[in-house]
């Protein structure tokens, strides 16, 4: 036997084998079927000629996961993780390890999808659910959302939604208190410019002074005051202004409620229940409001209604706000909430308690009081005379007190040359209260800490009028399990009623559901990235700024593009952030006018919602009977408007999933009218290797790493949109109020809270090109579009394709009409995506672009093996439609008219009255015999949930 080459050894490409499902000999009989010879050919079917890049990517070659993980590893050393008492809405906390294990690090909760199919995802909607809970009990209002993306972007919204709904109609500025955290400021004020709003920054007394139509406050404020603005709130309210409050979530559990102070609005980020601070995000941001303001609340809400069998059933609620279906009527383009890291804090909540909550609460605050009593002891007084766990102080020593704490490894907050704070948290001991005095006063200060703890008899730091007085989390769920074991089983109680990609493929056309792979993710966890705060010293965060300057980098070099901004923390708001920098670039030519975008039927509905947003009047353009741009009508439209034209809005391949052969004479259009082009990164999983839009002639696009670049979606979120843009938008994309790495965008203002919004997901995507590679990156592009080449022959005998590119081909995904089905028979497209649930099968996209289709993406990820099983459910259900058609199953009582069926279902003695079998409904085939996911509740009615809106735990009846 001849020896194999130590070339031939290697290991580089391994990972690649194990991204990739399909394996070569798959690969080839899949090319076979669909008729090509090689994936080059089929690229060259599909793909049109003019827009292929002609040359490889720069990325460099693969590496194999020990490889990769032990570089990044080196990467995450450069980070020196210090003592953070930073504050300012970031903390260090204690991740419980049952929750860091049985969810953060578990696929089974982040790999699953946004629970637009609760019948399968009744887990995830219960711990969101327990979120809303936790936040109305906190704030004490009526009704919480699902979670937004963070404590300053949820501020915009609350601005947004004080507008919207004030009786001040004629008032146009929204007033903001000074004391309110300035990175807040920084992203309201940029939300307020493309609103047209006046912000006015003050103390916040003066707020009465200004016709408003809101006003925002925080508490405890930034030097950590605890303030009662009750009265100020009362007169504010009287003059028709809604009142908004930033809240503190640790803080609430001590603190009078919101609502009983007289907020009409209350938001705040929930990273201190046990989500790390990972240099910012990502976290989960908390929000809540009165009843009446329900139908103007921005993002998601949970609510309860009932099933067929009329059994209690959570599902997402008032799902017509969601933009993709109003457009630039949504509320917001918050399309992503962050439920992954609301389920980490409501879990967290459950696992101590109310009792648990208030002893982490108490002791915080109890060794803040005894810091300050130390420090006014010797002659250090603090500028607040309340506080809950931050106190600020003026010294003339600061330089000494800052070169102690450099030596110290610790961080404290510095406002100016001679003001600095101090801000507690749940990890803080009794060691770092003596090491604080050290730095802060030096050696030698005689100071105790337990014999100040017994002289500090009593402390006002909360005002007694201040001091929660309403129990708080009285609910069962947060009572019973406070043991590891119960708390192991309840978490996988829930997770077994949630089908995630740790079961089956989940083909979801315009989501990119693909391996979220381990070593991917591992890093993730690492003290190193996961516990540093977001406003530390730069000098401190050396392995995060070499992570996102390789990684920026490798995101030029596949999008070709010439600048990367990392900030924006969504997909939505990396369109957002998109538009904001065209628009900036406009202005600084002297043409600010511009403000039509123009945007084809076809578009992603977070694309209007966007522009909306960003302040711009958004036209519609045609598409043809084949689903693509109509130039005639995109040409008549930018001529006529060539004098506000902003910019165009496109997908690409587009959301049709077809390569369109006309997209650069599109770009060449909107530049020739003096336009820019955006084109929208939701199908980048289509161009990486093969395209890219800075080729094709784009100026800006963002970037969904968690579709393309394999970020897990986390059951919601997190999400992450960093933009690509052309040198020219470069100075004007995101820029933050206090960190400044010297770019020429610094001082623009900022999108999201953190300066590289949820920067400990990077990792990540970082991996997944670190261990791909050039090549990798190109093959996978490949197989996704062969693998849904392949889906698409294989079901178009059985279902009509609706659009199809060049050479009857599609892209990386395809729309399955069912119209014609629903006419002939009566079977809907959600009876069909019901009855995928009892094959073991999330449901593709329902309904989008086009009412009564599915939208299949089959992604890289899925070996052929599991492709042929959702095929045979496909046509299996085909068949089971053409008995419907035939008569031998009534329209009414059918499998798929019932679906999903569940254990319930067929245990029940009436079952035998149906005209199918048991075996058929639960069991349709050998492989869903072999691997069986239960629906655990019947179809949800829908209309019986939003008329009889709740959106919180049910009673404690139920549980009796």
């Amino acid at each position: 036997m001849s020896k194999q080459t130590l070339t031939q050894l290697e290991q580089h490409e391994l990972f690649l084998t194990r991204h990739i499902g399909p394996d070569a000999e798959q690969q080839q009989q899949m090319l076979n079927e669909v008729g090509a010879e090689s994936l080059n050919d089929l690229m060259e079917q599909i793909v049109p000629e003019n827009i292929r890049l002609g040359r490889e990517l720069n990325v460099g070659r693969s590496n194999d996961e020990a490889e990769g993980l032990a570089y990044i590893r080196q990467v995450a050393n450069k980070n020196q993780v210090y003592k953070s008492y930073i504050g300012m809405g970031y903390y260090p906390t204690t991740v419980p390890n049952v929750i860091l294990r049985n969810v953060f690090e578990n696929p089974g909760w982040y790999t699953a999808y946004t629970p637009y199919q609760p019948e399968i995802a009744q887990g995830r909607l219960e711990a969101i659910l327990n979120f809303q809970h936790l936040s109305m009990d906190l704030t004490g209002l009526d009704l919480a959302s699902a979670s937004l993306l963070d404590e300053a972007t949820a501020a915009a919204e609350a601005m947004a939604l004080a507008k919207r709904v004030s009786k001040a109609k004629k008032a146009n500025i929204f007033f903001v208190a000074d004391d309110v955290f300035p990175q807040t400021i920084d992203v309201v004020k940029t939300r307020a410019e493309c609103f047209g709003f006046d912000v006015i920054v003050g103390p916040a007394h003066e707020a009465v002074n200004h016709e408003l139509f809101g006003a925002l406050f925080q508490y405890t404020n930034k030097l950590g005051q605890i303030n009662d603005h009750s009265e100020l709130f009362a007169e504010l309210k009287a003059k028709k202004a809604i009142v908004t409050l930033a809240a503190d979530i640790m803080s609430l559990v001590l603190l009078k409620s919101p609502a009983a102070l007289g907020a009409d609005v209350v938001f705040g980020s929930a990273q201190r229940f046990g989500v790390p601070m990972g240099y910012g995000g990502p976290h989960a941001a908390f929000f809540a409001t009165r009843d009446a303001y329900k139908r103007s609340m921005p993002g998601r809400i949970i609510g309860v209604s009932q099933d067929t069998r009329g059994n209690r059933a959570l599902r997402m609620a008032m799902q017509t706000r969601e933009q993709h279906i109003r457009r630039e009527k949504a509320n917001s383009n918050i399309c992503t909430a962050q439920v992954l890291l609301a389920n980490m804090a409501s879990f967290y909540a459950v696992f101590h308690g109310p009792q648990g909550l208030k002893t982490i609460a108490s002791r915080i605050n109890r060794l803040t009081d005894i810091l300050a009593a130390g420090l006014k002891s010797k002659g250090i007084n603090s500028l607040n005379d309340t506080w809950f766990d931050t106190v600020s102080f003026e010294s003339t020593d600061l330089e000494a007190i800052k070169a102690r704490a450099l030596a110290a490894q610790t961080n404290l907050r510095y406002d100016s040359d001679t003001q600095f704070g101090i801000s507690l948290d749940e990890t803080t001991t009794r060691d770092d209260i003596v090491q604080l005095f050290d730095i802060i006063l030096g050696e030698g200060h005689g100071l105790d800490v337990d014999n100040l703890d017994a002289q500090v008899t009593a402390t006002a730091s909360i005002p007694a009028s201040l001091e929660r007085d309403t129990e708080i989390l009285t609910h069962p769920t947060f009572n019973r399990y406070h043991s590891e074991t119960e708390m192991m089983r309840y978490i996988k109680r829930l997770e077994n009623k949630d089908l995630a990609l740790n079961h089956s493929m989940i083909s979801l056309g315009s989501c990119t559901m693909k391996l979220n792979a381990v070593a991917e993710m591992l890093p993730v966890s690492w003290p190193e990235f996961a516990n540093m705060h977001p406003f530390s010293p730069l000098e401190q965060a050396q392995g995060y700024t070499q992570l996102i300057n390789e990684l920026s980098d490798w995101l030029v070099d596949i999008t070709g593009y010439d600048a990367v901004c990392m900030q924006p923390n969504s997909g939505a708001q990396g369109e957002y952030a998109g538009l904001l920098a065209i628009q900036k670039y406009h202005e600084s030519r002297g043409e600010g006018h511009r403000n039509v975008c123009l945007i084809p039927q076809s578009a992603h509905g977070t694309n209007p919602a966007s522009a909306q947003l960003a302040g711009m009047k958004v036209v519609v353009t045609a598409c043809d009977k084949d689903g693509n741009v109509d130039l005639d009508d995109l040409r008549a439209k930018a001529e006529e408007l060539a004098d506000s034209l902003s910019c165009i809005m496109i997908t690409y391949p587009s959301t049709h999933g077809v390569y369109e052969e006309t997209v650069k004479e599109i770009c060449e259009i909107i530049h020739q009218h003096g336009g820019q082009v955006y084109l929208d990164g939701a199908n980048m999983n289509a161009q990486v290797g093969i395209t890219s839009p800075g080729f094709i002639g784009a100026d800006v696009s963002h970037l969904n790493l968690h579709k393309t670049f394999a970020i897990p979606h986390g059951g919601g979120g997190p999400g992450m949109g960093p933009i690509g843009v052309k040198a020219h938008l470069a100075p004007f994309v995101a820029g933050h109020t206090l960190v400044k790495p010297g770019r020429e965008s610094d001082n623009n203002g900022a999108v999201s809270a953190a300066p590289y919004g949820s920067a400990s997901i990077l990792p990540i995507s970082y991996m997944y090109i670190r261990l791909l590679g050039s090549k990798g990156l190109k093959q996978s592009t490949q197989v996704a579009i062969l693998n849904a080449n392949y889906v698409t022959k294989k079901l178009s005998d059985h279902y009509p394709v609706l659009y199809t590119g060049r050479n009857d081909r599609v892209a990386h995904e395809c729309i399955i009409d069912l119209r014609p089905i629903k006419e002939s028979s009566g079977v809907t497209e959600m009876d069909i995506a019901k009855r995928l649930n009892d094959y073991g099968f999330h449901a593709p996209t329902m309904s989008f672009p086009v009412a009564g289709t599915l939208m299949v993406e089959p992604t890289e990820s899925e070996s052929k093996v599991e492709l042929d099983r959702f095929i045979e459910a496909m046509i299996n259900i085909r068949k089971e439609i053409a008995q419907v058609e035939a008569g031998e199953f009534p329209a009414d009582n059918n499998p798929l008219f019932n679906a999903p069926h569940t254990l319930e279902d067929i245990m029940d003695a009436e079952f035998d009255s149906r005209p199918y079998s048991r075996e058929l409904a639960v069991f349709p085939t050998d492989a869903v015999k072999a691997n069986k996911f239960w629906p655990t509740v019947n179809r949800i009615d829908d209309v019986f949930g939003d008329r009889n809106l709740f959106c919180a735990c049910v009673p404690m009846e139920a549980y009796e």
